[in-house]
């Protein structure tokens, strides 16, 4: 075993602190990876505080891991050491269900995350990236392309196929007309995916003032969703929105805005029930549908796409001790867009 350095919650109450983890050599399938940057997404605060349901305490959050392979085992054909990889939501699953089979482990019902979940043993807490090295299965770990700027690649692994996937899932292209909700670390990142598939992207928030930077990212339009104006104009243009925000959704309004067959995707979770019209359903065969991460082979497809249209997040960088302080920066909403964490102020 290989003793760890690491940030960590005790308990849904405690602030992160340092703490020492253990990490296993790797075996014939995986590498060991030194985590050069980790993401901070919404879930690690989720997660961390209790707020969703059967944590897993003592925690290291983080799922959105840049890394260098300094190791790896003997069956290991598709990464060398020294290459350049990540590490996302996923790091184990069964391999064997139709789900895996077809390429979309993060259905799997035995899907292992990066963290906040438990090992082989079933006793032993998975350990995220808020670490200094991790140790995964070579066939969970992706590749990054060279042109991306590894800190900024970062939230991709995450932040970056949370947005793709339902994208690709509803065949976004030339002449899509999309919407997409909450301009924030999820939101930032579907406005320079849709509109690089070719759509035409509008934001709709609830105030103006990051107006300039929507379409600075590759919007086309913005409308603040509490102008009536807004809404009539808007009324049944869309094809699909996307909607980001991790909070209580107005369906109805949204619902307002789809076309015939068009789609309401939420890929936030909401902080309580949903409440829908059916009769916003009925008229022209609108759905409301959820999404989460991609699996292996589509977040390395989302990698491969960023890459070519050199698609990354904009990040704030942080060192390790900034984080709890981050939590809180987050939850007021006040990041453009995704924290970053340089691990090599843990080491």
């Amino acid at each position: 075993m290989l003793s760890t350095k690491a940030y960590a919650a005790a308990n849904a109450s405690s602030p992160l602190a340092p703490m020492q983890i253990e990490r296993r050599a790797p075996g014939v399938h995986e590498v060991l990876i030194e985590i050069l940057y980790c993401g901070v997404c919404h879930t690690d605060i989720s997660y961390a505080r209790g707020y969703f349901p059967n944590p897993v305490f003592p925690m290291v959050p983080g799922h959105e891991i840049i890394g260098k392979v300094v190791q790896t085992g003997d069956a290991v054909t598709g990464h060398q050491v020294g290459d350049t990889v990540g590490v996302g939501c996923i790091v184990n699953s069964c391999r064997s269900c139709p789900e895996c089979g077809s390429g979309h482990e993060q259905f799997c019902d035995a899907l292992r995350p990066t963290y906040a979940g438990f090992e082989e043993d079933g006793k032993t807490p998975t350990f995220g990236g808020y670490s200094t090295r991790i140790t995964v299965d070579g066939r969970y770990v992706l590749k990054i392309p060279p042109g991306l700027s590894p800190a900024a690649a970062a939230p991709l692994l995450c932040a970056g196929i949370t947005t793709y996937s339902p994208l690709r899932h509803w065949n976004v292209g030339k002449g899509s007309k999309v919407a997409v909700v909450g301009l924030g670390g999820l939101g930032h990142l579907a406005v320079k995916l849709a509109a690089a598939m070719g759509a035409e992207v509008t934001v709709l928030s609830r105030s103006d003032h990051k107006k300039a930077d929507a379409l600075h990212l590759g919007a086309s339009d913005f409308a603040v969703t509490g102008n009536p104006e807004n809404l009539a104009r808007l009324r049944g243009r869309f094809d699909l929105i996307l909607n980001t925000v991790s909070a209580s959704t107005d369906c109805d309004l949204y619902l307002s805005l789809l076309g015939r067959d068009g789609t309401l995707v939420l890929v936030g979770v909401p902080d309580g029930l949903l409440s829908i019209n059916p009769f916003g359903l009925l008229m022209k065969r609108k759905s409301v549908a959820m999404s989460i991460v991609g699996g292996i082979r589509e977040t390395q497809e989302m990698l491969e796409f960023c890459g070519e249209h050199n698609i990354q997040s904009d990040i704030e960088m942080i060192g390790i001790a900034q984080i709890n302080d981050a939590y809180e920066r987050i939850l007021k909403s006040d990041v453009r867009y995704r924290f970053v964490i340089d691990m090599a102020s843990l080491r």
